[in-house]
């Protein structure tokens, strides 16, 4: 007669059959058995991971062989076994139900899947720079990199890069919350770190603002290097083209949810364990970040704690612009709104669903490429 944890064990492996059928029931309500599968059962956020993805779609049978025997990497806890199926110990985790696994826990599974799927499919190729145009105004732009960045690589395309005889020094920012919310979104589409709210109030307990959200100090730094009547405050990237010597418009920033920004942000540190930092930053930037570019939710808000910090902030960066007599096109009273637009914080569970709805559009093809 079989004890109760080989009994428990035979009904696991009737539940990782089952999933890999496509099987949407949870642990605590499977009654099937089969016989061992296999050396190991699979740990508990695989197999809930699995049954998330069968509940959303139909993955194919070689996503679900790689979900099986994913890794969950980064801070968290290792591999977990089922409760009933497994013996307690006095040392390590705790057998558990995998359904009262907390969203993080999935995330962490699916995001090393994600990374591998950004590796094989590569950044896009880079388009070619335009032909430099004699007559082009000089500049250099600076200031906000979530606006800069994509600016100054399509003006490279028409033909206009940085740089010249004299250059005028393009300071270019918006409002303080707005700036906020670019610089962790650039922190998380490039190297990672902490998350949304903890981010935000490490700058906050020691009131300083990021670096890249400092426009005081990006005029201060470039005044002190080609000097202060060469440096022009630009307000809202809608002022550039005219300041550039462009007629077109200039592209929109990159705008996402506050959980697309996020899984971004956990998909950096597995990625970082496949390639180096320059080539993450791209795979992140031009091949997930298309990917997130419909996601559905808010954007990145203020918590309503740190709404009185960054409008003083904002009120001493408009001050310093103004005392240090910069050229400024636009309102300099921009810099601090009345109220910062509402928003929303990273929600793990918005998270998961997102990593789930990825691993499902671009986890099979990246399967397929795999067992061919």
């Amino acid at each position: 007669m079989p004890t109760q944890i080989e009994a428990g064990e035979h009904r696991a492996w009737g539940w990782v059959a089952a999933l890999r059928d496509g099987a949407t029931t949870p642990w605590h309500d499977f009654a099937g058995t089969a016989d061992r599968g296999g050396r190991y059962l699979p740990g508990a956020q695989q197999l809930e991971l699995l049954r998330r993805l069968n509940a959303n779609g139909r993955p194919g049978p070689a996503l679900v062989e790689r979900v099986l025997t994913a890794s969950a990497p980064g801070r968290g806890r290792p591999d977990l076994q089922l409760v009933g199926a497994a013996e307690e110990s006095a040392f390590g985790p705790r057998p558990v139900d995998p359904a009262e696994l907390p969203p993080a826990e999935l995330v962490r599974v699916a995001t090393s899947l994600i990374a591998e799927d950004l590796v094989a499919a590569g950044p896009p190729p880079a388009p070619p720079p335009g032909r430099p145009r004699p007559w082009r105004r000089a500049y250099r732009l600076v200031g906000d990199p979530w606006l800069a960045d994509p600016i100054r690589a399509e003006l490279r395309r028409r033909g206009r890069p940085p740089g010249g005889r004299r250059p005028a020094i393009l300071v270019l920012g918006t409002d303080l919350a707005t700036m906020l919310a670019h610089a962790w979104s650039a922190r998380s589409f490039a190297e990672g770190g902490a998350g949304w709210r903890d981010w935000l109030s490490g700058f906050a307990a020691h009131d300083r603002v990021p670096p890249r959200a400092d426009l005081a100090t990006h005029a201060r730094t470039w005044a002190k290097r080609a000097g202060r009547q060469r440096v022009e405050v630009v307000l809202g990237p809608e002022r550039l083209p005219a300041l550039v010597g462009v007629r077109r418009a200039l592209p929109a920033t990159p705008a996402y949810s506050a959980d697309a920004v996020d899984l971004a942000r956990r998909v950096s540190a597995p990625l970082g364990l496949l390639v180096l930092p320059e080539p993450r930053a791209r795979l992140l930037r031009e091949t997930l970040g298309p990917r997130l570019a419909d996601a559905p939710g808010g954007p990145l808000g203020i918590p309503p704690a740190h709404v009185e910090w960054v409008q003083g902030r904002a009120a001493r960066m408009r001050d310093a612009l103004l005392r240090a007599g910069y050229a400024v096109h636009g309102d300099p009273d921009a810099l601090v709104p009345d109220a910062p637009a509402e928003g929303s914080t990273p929600d793990d569970a918005g998270v998961l669903s997102l990593a789930v709805r990825l691993l499902l559009d671009h986890g099979d093809r990246r399967s397929q490429e795999v067992s061919s």
